[in-house]
């Protein structure tokens, strides 16, 4: 008896140690709860902790509609949380759109989403030492750089989204199902645990128990290793970020730049660069094709690199990432005095603000049909009455506009004249005189409608 209270105390202050110093009074703390024993100890273990500490805790199940089982899993999970008196929320999701990343990868990917969604301080989940084994195994099987085999954190601060917390991840499998015996908890199983198909499955219940019998300390070798490549990442990182300084301005990179750092150097400021900006980092040969077109492809090659739903484009001297761009439509949009119109995708939506002297002259936009029009090609507009019409395609060249926003960009004609190439040029005689009622045209890319 003495033994198993040593135990349960052992993995009580586990978790007390790597959350107290972390969690003031009052902080709010999702768990990941599968239904699992791992969740379902770790949720046995904050249940105890939190009136202690002043924690808020709550719970999240995903429900991915996989297994037959889904249903009597939820049903679980709402019963558990229930009889704890922690309040439950049941995420539905749909793996279907995501199939082709496999499912596992698909239902990793939903859970993370659905998790960062939450308005809370802190998510909590369940991973322990045997899944960092695993998953950095997996990683080197897959050909991991550094990042990757670095495994799984203990801690992971998030840019707008709750902080992930890892608090078993020194923890073996065999103790928290030592707990959870003790405890007289109750857990459901997931039948394609036992399948191995699975390359983590295969890893679990065909090579790591014969590696056990040659080296019995493997978990906590390979615990230490995936440390010492976190901070081989970490280091790399702060390189990436001296690049970084004279490199990169906002959502450009500098290709000059770039270029001169070289092949090593370079991806790793490329990496760093697509990491920045949220985007998935592609594979090691997709990222040396990345910097090889971004560095070497001539002066006015129009360079887009797709992956993943994104892409990479280089105009002049800089590289941009975007989401990938669907090609424009042909579009007439009336307009009549609105302040918002939204325009097909993907051209994004204009504003119309009110101004005295500003912007067009309403007076003059009353005299005609005011319609929104995407661009044909071969549109001119007299910006200056002593000189003659622009040509479009020059005016946007000379104003820098990037080239693929080139044929997204809304015209708005007033009859037929070309009135405004909206945060580029106003017709001359469109424009509001001083003390007269205007309208500022304000063009929203679909890429940037936070304010839409």
């Amino acid at each position: 008896m003495a033994s198993s209270r040593k135990s349960s105390f052992d993995l009580t202050e586990c978790v007390t140690d790597a959350l107290s110093p972390l969690l003031t009074a009052g902080s709010t703390i999702l768990l990941g709860l599968s239904g699992g024993v791992d969740s379902v100890v770790l949720l046995h273990l904050l249940q105890q902790l939190s009136p202690r500490y002043s924690w808020h805790l709550s719970a999240l199940h995903v429900h991915h509609g996989i297994s037959p089982q889904a249903d009597a899993w939820a049903v679980f999970c709402a019963d558990l949380c229930a009889l704890y008196e922690v309040s439950l929320r049941i995420e539905y999701v749909n793996i279907a759109p995501l199939r082709s990343l496999g499912i596992e990868a698909a239902a990793r990917k939903l859970r993370h989403a659905a998790l960062a969604q939450q308005q809370v301080d802190f998510i909590a989940l369940a991973h322990h030492l045997d899944d960092q084994a695993e998953t950095l195994l997996l990683q080197l099987l897959r050909g991991a750089g550094v990042r990757g085999a670095s495994a799984m954190p203990a801690i992971t601060h998030r840019v707008n989204a709750p902080t992930l917390l890892r608090p078993l991840l020194n923890v073996p499998r065999s103790r928290l199902l030592e707990y959870a015996q003790q405890h007289g908890l109750q857990w459901v199983e997931d039948e394609s645990n036992a399948d191995d198909a699975y390359p983590r499955n295969f890893l679990r219940h065909r090579i790591l128990p014969l590696l056990e019998q040659r080296f019995p300390a493997y978990r906590k070798t390979l615990l230490r290793s995936s440390q010492h490549f976190a901070e081989a990442a970490e280091l790399l990182d702060e390189l990436a970020q001296q690049d970084a300084e004279l490199a990169i301005v906002g959502n450009r990179l500098d290709v000059k730049k770039l270029r001169v750092l070289g092949g090593i150097r370079g991806k790793n400021l490329l990496r760093y660069f697509l990491a920045a900006q949220g985007t998935p980092i592609p594979d090691s040969t997709r990222l040396q094709e990345m910097l090889r077109q971004l560095c070497n492809a001539r002066q006015d090659a129009q360079v887009c690199i797709d992956w993943q739903g994104w892409q990479m484009r280089r105009y002049r001297d800089h590289a941009y990432t975007m989401s990938a761009l669907p090609p424009p439509v042909d579009f007439t949009v009336m307009w009549h005095g609105e302040t918002k119109v939204l325009l097909p995708p993907p051209h994004g939506a204009l504003l119309f603000k009110p101004a005295i002297g500003q912007g067009i002259s309403l007076a003059k936009l009353q005299l005609g049909i005011v319609k929104i029009h995407s661009r044909h090609g071969g549109e001119n507009i007299q910006v200056d009455a002593a000189r003659p019409k622009r040509d479009l395609k020059n005016l946007l060249q000379e104003h820098g506009t990037l080239p693929w926003q080139r044929d997204l960009l809304p015209l708005l004609f007033c009859d037929a004249d070309l009135v405004c190439i909206p945060g580029i040029a106003i017709a001359n005689t469109y424009l509001a005189q001083s003390n007269e009622a205007g309208v500022v045209v304000i063009w929203r890319a679909m890429l940037n409608m936070a304010e839409f």
